[in-house]
């Protein structure tokens, strides 16, 4: 029989597995997680060659998870065959480059607007290779939908989903739904949901979320501009757009923090913060730009969006510019 979604967190005494640890096999490891970008070639077909290529500059910079099909990825332009040969992909290279030992988890975003898709999007995920699932709360008819039906929606999908599901709280992907501290704790009372990744940004709930999740619940900034912050209060990693450009400084910062070298790890801070305040302005097509000036790979987002002018490229790169220093350092030293 499905769950019904608790009121508020039950106590650990006769509540069978709600509220309990989640399963050492689902949990997800301390790290930085990258929500990759989608790759077109000219005739506007997925670009596995490329997809592939930079997956393979993500893992070999020490990242601990990828992720599939978040707003980076254009998940919104993808068709359903599309998302499963993403996810195909990056199962195939994350076995190559790592060996059959590997575990490194591959995240794929399975949102849709109603139970239905977002199960069928689950199963899809699973059978392609993915480890988790990452959902946003439906929207399109969020004025019908308080928090109680949002709790039951990520239950009724925990209870048939094959993977483990992770929470994302992004308001501005969302029509602006915005899950409160309390939702969360509610909806993390499942066995199946083990994870969260907040990109609202809000630091205090991220805390408050820390404190009162069950045992090995994961819970992730999804911001470069907060790394540090978030692990001063407890975050157990970040699902950071940014670290597409930089992978190495958002792992460099977390190592820091570990070493107890606060200062240094506030000066990478304070990079990363900058650079990242250039791509939350300019958004995926920013990063993807950025890909191209950098790195020499990127392309075109799919229409209606399109590539950021010369002008505004030039912005972009002059922004990112001391970020990209500190990555090539970085790559240096290794």
């Amino acid at each position: 029989m499905p769950a019904t979604a608790p009121a508020s967190p039950p106590a650990t005494e006769g509540t069978a597995a709600y509220g309990q640890p989640k399963a050492m096999h689902h949990r997800l490891p301390e790290g930085v997680y990258v929500p990759t970008l989608s790759f077109f070639t000219e005739a506007d077909e997925i670009d596995t060659t490329t997809l592939e290529r930079h997956l393979i500059r993500l893992i070999h910079a020490g990242v601990t998870g990828i992720v599939v099909h978040g707003s980076n990825g254009e998940v919104a332009h993808l068709t359903r065959e599309e998302r499963s040969a993403i996810t195909r992909c990056a199962a195939d290279t994350i076995h190559q480059e790592g060996g059959h030992d590997v575990k490194m988890p591959l995240i794929a975003g399975c949102g849709a607007q109603s139970t239905r898709e977002t199960l069928q999007l689950c199963r899809d995920a699973a059978k392609s290779g993915a480890s988790h699932a990452l959902m946003l709360p439906p929207s399109y008819y969020g004025g019908l939908l308080d928090d109680d039906k949002i709790v039951q929606y990520f239950y009724d999908v925990a209870d048939e989903s094959p993977l483990p599901l992770l929470v994302y709280n992004f308001p501005g992907a969302a029509a602006g739904r915005d899950l409160s501290s309390d939702a969360v704790v509610r909806i993390a009372q499942h066995p199946n949901v083990v994870g969260v990744k907040l990109t609202c940004g809000n630091t205090g709930k991220l805390a408050r979320v820390v404190e009162d999740v069950p045992e090995g619940f994961f819970v992730a900034g999804g911001s470069a501009d907060f790394i540090l912050q978030g692990q001063v209060v407890g975050a157990h990693g970040t699902i950071s757009g940014l670290a597409n450009i930089a992978p190495r400084a958002c792992v460099r910062i977390m190592e820091l923090f570990r070493l107890g070298r606060l200062q240094e790890a506030r000066r990478l801070q304070a990079i990363v913060a900058k650079g990242d305040w250039v791509a939350i302005k300019t958004g995926f097509v920013g990063v993807k730009a950025a890909m191209g000036h950098f790195e020499q790979y990127g392309g075109e987002p799919r229409k209606p969006c399109v590539r950021p002018s010369d002008e505004e490229l030039k912005r972009i790169a002059d922004g990112l510019t001391d970020l990209y220093r500190l990555e090539t350092s970085l790559v240096a030293v290794q």
